[in-house]
């Protein structure tokens, strides 16, 4: 009974889990450059297999039953997002792996978002937060005074026909060691992590769009919702039958 109480317990969670990761996505069906999270779930072994310690507790019949659901680390699809022309020449959109280096205060950062402007400094910077773009090198990129910068193809930011810098277009080898930390950036997992040069292609004047797929993330968030009810009231049905039980346990004599 108590067994029953706890998978159901585990499958609300579950599909709480579920409904928060969907919710989120579709919250971010508008941001430029968002990669949308997918929520994985994994059956539980029973404890006897699940760990060595309580093997001595193996049972034929129990060991066949599930030990119900545990949550998985978050998947983030890094697939590429529709082109959004705007005709606005600090856009760029990188087509690949690659992603924008950005400074942040708390440290560096990486980012899809290539909606940038140019800050009363002159440094090349993010337009939502004002985080200063990063070069080749990993100097913060400053335009001068005069023609109207752009970004070209090759990640070239130029001013006429100078070029004032190529921007720090990086990868990863294991792109899943990427962690989301807020305002549609990434940090590393650890700091053996590191990136190298990218060769995706940039296309100027231009954004990505969203990965989110509205129907796709209402249906989640419908199946999940429907999933968690299920969950609780199985729970609430065996709450009953156990209070029932010991009401006549109390009253037996």
């Amino acid at each position: 009974m108590i067994y029953g109480l706890w998978n159901a317990a585990a499958g609300m969670a579950a599909n709480q889990y579920r409904q928060n990761i969907a919710a989120n996505n579709i919250a971010n069906i508008d941001t430029i450059g968002f990669k949308h999270d997918v929520a994985l779930l994994r059956e539980r072994p029973v404890e006897s297999k699940e760990n060595s310690r309580y093997s001595s507790f193996s049972h034929e019949l129990f060991d066949r039953l599930s030990g119900g659901t545990q949550v998985k680390p978050t998947l983030n699809s890094f697939e590429q997002g529709p082109v959004q022309l705007t005709n606005r020449p600090l856009d760029a959109m990188i087509q690949g792996k690659g992603l924008f280096t950005v400074q942040t205060a708390d440290g560096i950062r990486y980012t899809r978002n290539g909606n940038f402007a140019v800050n009363s400094k002159g440094e090349l910077v993010t337009a939502g937060e004002g985080h200063p773009v990063l070069d080749e090198a990993g100097a913060p990129i400053t335009v001068g005074p005069g023609a109207e910068p752009e970004i070209d193809e090759q990640g070239r930011v130029r001013q006429g026909s100078a070029v004032v810098a190529k921007m720090g277009v990086v990868e990863f080898n294991d792109i899943q060691q990427l962690r989301k930390t807020g305002g549609n950036l990434y940090t590393t997992a650890t700091n053996s992590v590191l990136p190298k040069p990218s060769a995706s292609q940039i296309v100027p004047r231009a954004l990505e769009g969203s990965t989110v797929n509205p129907i796709t993330g209402m249906t989640d968030m419908i199946e999940s919702s429907r999933a968690f009810q299920m969950n609780a009231n199985v729970l609430t049905a065996m709450d009953g039958t156990l209070e029932r039980l010991l009401s006549g346990l109390a009253n037996f004599r």
